[in-house]
């Protein structure tokens, strides 16, 4: 039985009665990919490149992006619905966004739960917004606050949001410098995991030789791994379904002087069948913030899909995920490679598909 979402049926609920209202729908992560036929005078801006297709095949207007708002006039919008995000950088780029695009009198509407934030997003909303709170529960720890804009921006004390619209280098544990920025899962560090997965990349395959050929890295991220795997004789394609995870993979492949292809995609679902000698694969098991089974399975098909017949897929997963039995599914040949105690190395060789 599918769980109800009821922030998510909060955000319908205003965005049907905007009536002649221009409103700004900002859909993060959370938002479900089953969306609602199009509203009138509703425009969407999505981080995800699977909800960015999904709006556009039910009609809406949509822009794919990370979020970039200043591009966006000021006083352009009379309401904005926004069901707060998992990052808090991210949640007070757009609250500080939401003030400065609102017309006078135009309102933000907040909604999430309180477990993630929302009273206290509300609290700071309200205090920047120079407008008394007003907020309510809507069922459970489910709350919505609606804040009305009343004064000009130009001496606003605006909320820290780590200049979240901007890549930066930073230095990391192994000695390199990597572009990367709020937005990103991990963004402030190297992952275990696929730190684990290139330094026993050569053992998995059995020599760095075989290092070659057509590679795609699936789900990059920031571009960790693509940068690692940069320095072998390859074909690199970079994917990702983050608006900002494509934008610092294409930039750390621009700092080591790499013409590697970055492009946006759900699991690879847009890449030709049958093209990759090898690929590379951290998959994620959380969406927003809820986990799925369903994404590791998506990543796995997609996988068999794009792996050439005699080619190679090496994934690194947390060590509560059953990888090698799901697998099987999909592949005739499975076998676990490593086992640090966090995390697993697997190779899949023989797709069924």
């Amino acid at each position: 039985m599918q769980r109800v979402d009821f922030a998510f049926q909060q955000v319908m609920q205003y965005l049907n009665t905007t009536s002649q209202e221009r409103t700004l729908w900002i859909a993060d992560e959370n938002t479900p990919s089953d969306i609602p036929s199009s509203v009138i005078n509703v425009e969407v801006i999505c981080n995800r490149y699977d909800l960015y297709l999904a709006f556009q095949k039910a009609g809406w207007s949509c822009e794919f992006n990370d979020f970039e708002l200043h591009a966006h006039s000021d006083t352009s919008f009379d309401r904005i619905v926004y069901r707060i995000s998992k990052e808090k950088p991210l949640v007070h780029h757009i609250i500080n966004h939401a003030l400065r695009m609102l017309k006078t009198n135009g309102c933000l509407i907040l909604i999430g739960d309180k477990s993630e934030g929302i009273k206290t997003f509300s609290r700071k909303t309200s205090v920047l917004f120079q407008t008394p709170l007003v907020e309510h529960k809507v069922t459970g720890s489910l709350w919505v606050s609606e804040h009305t804009k009343s004064h000009q921006t130009s001496d606003t004390d605006w909320l820290d949001d780590q200049n979240y619209s901007e890549l930066r280098t930073k230095s990391f544990d192994n000695g390199k410098t990597y572009y990367t920025k709020p937005g990103l899962f991990g963004w402030q560090k190297i992952d275990k995991g696929s730190a684990f997965l290139i330094d026993e990349l050569p053992n998995m395959l059995g020599d760095a030789s075989l290092i070659q050929g057509s590679v795609l890295d699936l789900g990059c991220g920031f571009g960790y791994l693509s940068v690692e795997l940069a320095k072998y004789p390859i074909e690199l394609t970079c994917t990702d379904n983050n608006a900002a995870a494509l934008l610092a993979c294409a930039a750390n492949l621009t700092y080591v002087d790499h013409q590697g292809r970055v492009v946006p995609s759900d699991a690879g679902a847009e890449l030709s069948s049958n093209s990759f000698d090898l690929i590379v694969c951290n998959p994620p098991f959380h969406s927003g913030f809820s986990t799925s089974s369903e994404l590791t399975q998506r990543f796995l098909n997609q996988t068999a899909r794009l792996l050439k017949p005699k080619g190679i897929a090496c994934f690194v997963v947390n060590q509560h995920i059953a990888l090698e039995k799901i697998a099987l599914s999909y592949f005739r040949d499975v076998k676990l490679c490593a086992d640090n105690g966090h995390f697993k190395l697997l190779t899949l060789q023989a797709p069924k598909i």
